[in-house]
């Protein structure tokens, strides 16, 4: 029973209808946004969103039944089982607010899309050096931060009259939104030599840290695949083994059987 269960949830046709099914939950609670189509079509969505929840919980359920207690140990499968909790509390009371985070369901494509968890396994890979990246990032931004407020402060209170102020300011900055013509040229025209702080800091952080997050990233990911990889390669070697094992058993109990019947004979 469970090996026919599992089979059906691993098939590609399975994974196909619950990828169509979470888009057209997708689709419901956008379109529920709307108040025109709520006011019109409001009972119509209702029915849908709710009968797409009793197709999550019937899938959910019929994993567990399939993995029984294996399923508790993937943090897929702890991920789509919180997912669908919060979508079967009563969004009434106090409780309102978990009515957003319906929404939240849409994510389960990222736990039934392999490629998706293989993105997401690649992040998760790349927390460990991003964290040293993050602690390089604070230390030059507090370097410089202090350097902008005891430069910058007096003429310029708004952007540069406190450490916060100046960290906020020149992550607009590294972000290059408005950073010339709203913060740095207004600077210059009090100090004109005030380019050889500012350029420096964005060659700093903007051009080099950040590239670091995304070399970092690049390199987890990489790392991702290959793993997949080289499980997708372990599981084709087991099965081959598998189907030889088969084989030869097969070949044994053939010759057994030839033997007897000579011996019969």
């Amino acid at each position: 029973m469970r090996a026919k269960l599992r089979s059906l949830i691993e098939s590609r046709e399975w994974e196909y209808t619950i990828v169509s099914i979470i888009v057209l939950n997708a689709i419901v609670l956008g379109l529920d946004t709307s108040r025109m189509l709520a006011a019109h079509y409001g009972w119509f969505l209702h029915f849908l969103d709710e009968a797409i929840l009793v197709i999550y919980v019937i899938e959910l359920t019929l994993r567990i039944v399939a993995y029984g207690p294996r399923f508790f140990k993937g943090p897929w499968n702890l991920f789509d089982f919180f997912i669908i909790s919060i979508a079967l509390v009563p969004a009434a009371g106090p409780a309102t607010i978990l009515r957003s985070l319906r929404i939240l369901r849409i994510l389960r494509l990222i736990s039934v899309v392999p490629s998706l968890r293989s993105v997401i396994g690649g992040l998760i890979r790349a927390l460990p050096g991003m964290g040293s990246i993050v602690l390089l990032m604070a230390l030059v931004f507090y370097v410089f931060s202090v350097m902008a407020t005891r430069l910058y402060s007096v003429a310029f209170p708004e952007w540069f009259g406190s450490i916060g102020a100046s960290a906020y300011s020149l992550f607009q900055i590294m972000t290059l939104e408005s950073w010339s013509m709203g913060i740095v040229r207004p600077v210059m025209e009090v100090f004109p030599n005030a380019w050889l702080f500012f350029i420096p800091f964005i060659l700093c952080t903007a051009f080099t840290v950040l590239n670091l997050f995304i070399g970092i990233i690049v390199s987890a990911m990489q790392q991702e695949h290959e793993r997949d990889m080289a499980e997708d390669r372990n599981n084709v070697h087991e099965e081959t083994r598998r189907v030889l094992s088969e084989l030869q058993e097969l070949k044994q109990t053939l010759n057994a059987e030839l033997t007897r019947q000579r011996k019969d004979r």
